[in-house]
């Protein structure tokens, strides 16, 4: 039998308990091609609660009364004359939120589980990495000596930004929520510097922390940091638009931007990015990456809880600032 997570309505707000339901049932019988993946770990991320909603966007919204879609790592065990995969092997893809899946192998791919802990091929070595890895690279185009700052800069995609752009020489400016965020960005990550926007006020933190200005600005958050961002750009600076994640529960109209013509001024650029434009590239990303982190150059958190049966409880974490680094649920057995 198998505990899946199903969609009932769509959330206005916050999603709570009743938006979803948990459900036990039966393992569909393998088709030919097809592999069964006992899940281990299931990716948990701001863009689901995008996939909520009945609107246009890069990937069509999850359905109502349909598992809820989610990446996940996981081993398969059993296999029907599949091209690619055997029993035994592990693998990472769109699982959803539910204890094992039926997939005929598309967009899943191979993972080693001898060379990192299953958890990091849904973090650093899966989507928020590479979000992060071709997000700052080819977006954001920085180069040495930029001065780069980066919201949500805690959470799985934005902790990976920070560092990448002081591997590539940057100034580094981490924006995220409480003392012990910003503690972890500066004294365990290498940011130079970081602002604490619970506490602090945006505009004179930024006069503060970019003095001279920003030459990229990787947002995650939207709303008022975004404003403040624009505020301080430097000429030609780059704007990479890759979340919004405090704009994503409004019950009212999203907040746009009210300083957008300092990209005017500036000649500055904003520009959106989607990690799936970059899918033909992602091995040679994960092969960086998995150097820098075997370098010590690069450093991955995993947030782990557990319980397929806490999914609504954990998920909230996203959204309250209750974790740290990537958010990742722990499938556990009965």
């Amino acid at each position: 039998m198998n505990k899946q997570w199903m969609l009932r309505k769509r959330p206005e707000g916050m999603p709570d308990a009743t938006t979803w339901s948990l459900e036990t049932n039966p393992i569909p019988t393998l088709g030919d091609g097809e592999v069964l993946v006992k899940q281990h770990y299931i990716s948990l991320d701001p863009a689901m609660r995008g996939w909520m909603n009945d609107a246009k966007s890069y990937i069509p919204p999850v359905a109502l009364n349909d598992v809820m879609r989610a990446g996940s790592v996981g081993q398969v065990i059993k296999a029907n004359n599949h091209p690619v995969f055997k029993e035994g092997d592990f693998v990472s893809g769109w699982g959803g939120v539910q204890q094992y899946t039926v997939t005929d192998g598309e967009n899943w791919y191979p993972v080693d589980a001898s060379l990192a802990p299953l958890p990091m091929y849904i973090g650093t070595l899966g989507m928020p990495g590479m979000t992060a890895y071709f997000g700052i690279l080819q977006e954001g185009k920085i180069k040495e000596g930029d001065v780069v700052l980066v919201s949500g800069a805690a959470g799985a995609v934005g902790s990976i930004v920070g560092q990448i752009a002081k591997i590539k020489g940057c100034t580094v400016v981490g924006i995220a929520g409480g003392p012990a965020k910003c503690d972890y960005l500066v004294n365990q990550l290498g940011f130079d510097a970081a602002i604490d926007y619970k506490s602090e006020e945006i505009y004179e933190a930024l006069k503060r922390e970019c003095p001279k200005g920003i030459d990229v600005y990787f947002d995650n958050v939207g709303g008022e940091i975004l404003d403040a961002a624009l505020s301080r750009l430097r000429m030609n600076a780059r704007v990479v638009i890759c979340g919004a994640i405090s704009q994503y529960n409004n019950r009212e109209d999203v907040r746009g931007p009210k300083n957008y013509l300092s990209l005017l001024v500036n000649r500055a650029s904003m520009k959106g990015m989607i990690v799936f434009d970059y899918a033909a590239d992602y091995k040679k990303a994960a092969k960086e990456m998995g150097q820098w982190l075997m370098e010590g150059k690069l450093k991955s958190k995993e947030d782990v809880y557990d319980g397929i049966e806490q999914f609504p409880e954990t998920f909230a974490r996203l959204f309250t600032g209750e974790k740290m680094g990537k958010l990742v649920l722990k499938v556990l057995e009965e």
